[in-house]
């Protein structure tokens, strides 16, 4: 069972770490990378203990979007009737 529920918007990024990272009650701190996040992972752990806490986010804010192009269908072709 998760220790607790912290949404994203409550963790700090961690430039050095490359992760977002949450005090943890044993002095050290929960992690969880972009990586992660992108994948659907949602579980933050600690590296000293065994705790860990269920990072609430929205996936939808770290998965690789690629920007919509104006794409136009292809035309028609005649087709010849007997």
């Amino acid at each position: 069972m998760s220790y607790d529920d912290v949404e994203i918007e409550d963790m700090e990024w961690n430039e050095e770490l490359k992760s977002y990272t949450y005090p943890c009650p044993c002095g050290d701190l929960f992690q969880i990378t972009k990586e992660e996040l992108k994948i659907g992972e949602e579980i933050a752990r600690c590296p000293s203990c065994s705790l860990y806490i269920t990072v609430i986010y929205n996936m939808e804010d770290f998965t690789d979007q690629k920007p919509k192009t104006n794409v136009e269908p292809p035309k028609q072709q005649p087709v010849a009737v007997a």
